[in-house]
């Protein structure tokens, strides 16, 4: 046993010789990359895509025509009433389109989920396709089935012989809440029908089984499992909404002015570029704001 570890030693000597019995130094392992130089570049595409500019506008919002760095602009904004009025529109058109979205949502992913019928799975997947259309696209179905000359009235002054048609909410914040509504759900159904297809229908059994009523077995078992999906599909709804220019441009709803229209009107109309830059600011604000919130919410719902 004493000779077997000058043996060892010798085998792994006469492996480190080299041709001429010199014994070679050990290979060097290749030197590793640091870990954030792999960031570097995706961090260096962040900046100039999105950080750059943004930095522009914050920079521009505290400059104004006459020169030099000021917080005027914000000062002049906030006592304005045509932002204080912009503000309160955006809100309160982006709650009510989030509460809709998630009641209709929630409704229609139930009935999908839940209640056969033919067409089922394709109305399922009809839903995919549905969130790739633009919002314009959405607004100006309505437009030709409720707008002023279109298929509702026209159909209302053949019948009654009437010169104008009943519908002309369209361009009243009425109208944009629905084209927000009818645009925005399928957003919310997405999360949830994914959620409904883990659930396990024998709970539903079981719970009926045991004298459990529709409402009751919706509280109970459905709405528990749902509620992660509805935080996901309704906190991005309320963002979204937030945004949401085309909607509110295309509807022609002259007397809804949001914040997104508000900094289109002082950039484009006029000229103002130091108080549109203020206005995107508190956009931008609020709408990291409600995601900070969002992820907050998720993570205590297990989303």
């Amino acid at each position: 046993m004493a000779s077997a570890a000058p043996a060892v030693a010798t085998a792994r000597d006469t492996r480190r010789a080299g041709p001429g019995g010199e014994p070679q130094a050990p290979a060097r392992e290749p030197r590793r990359v640091p870990r954030f130089v792999w960031a570097l570049p995706p961090v260096a595409v962040l900046a100039v895509v999105f950080l750059y500019p943004l930095a522009l506008v914050v920079q521009q919002s505290v400059r104004p025509d006459e020169g030099g760095t000021s917080l005027a602009p914000y000062g002049e904004v906030f006592a304005s009433e045509s932002f204080r009025s912009a503000l309160t529109t955006t809100v309160w058109l982006a709650v009510g389109a989030t509460v809709g979205c998630l009641v209709l949502g929630f409704v229609l992913a139930m009935i999908i989920s839940f209640v056969p019928f033919p067409g089922g799975r394709a109305v399922a997947k009809f839903i995919d396709v549905f969130l790739s259309f633009p919002s314009f696209l959405i607004t100006l179905a309505l437009l030709f089935i409720y707008g002023n000359v279109g298929m509702a009235n026209g159909l209302w002054t053949d019948v009654t012989g009437a010169a104008h048609g009943p519908f002309d909410f369209l361009t009243t914040p009425w109208g944009v809440l629905l084209a927000e509504i009818t645009y925005f759900t399928p957003f919310v159904m997405r999360p949830l029908l994914a959620a409904f297809s883990q659930l396990d229908t024998a709970q539903l059994e079981v719970a009926s089984s045991l004298g459990a009523g529709p409402a009751r077995i919706v509280r109970r078992v459905i709405l528990p499992e749902a509620l992660p999906a509805l935080a996901a599909g309704g906190s991005l709804v309320l963002v979204m909404c937030l945004n949401e220019f085309g909607i509110v441009l295309f509807t022609g709803a002259k007397g809804v002015t949001t914040l997104p229209m508000l900094v289109y009107g002082k950039a484009i109309l006029e000229s103002d570029y130091p108080a549109a830059c203020v206005v995107a600011v508190v956009n931008i604000a609020i709408s990291v704001g409600l995601y900070s919130l969002y992820r907050m919410v998720s993570r205590r719902v297990g989303a």
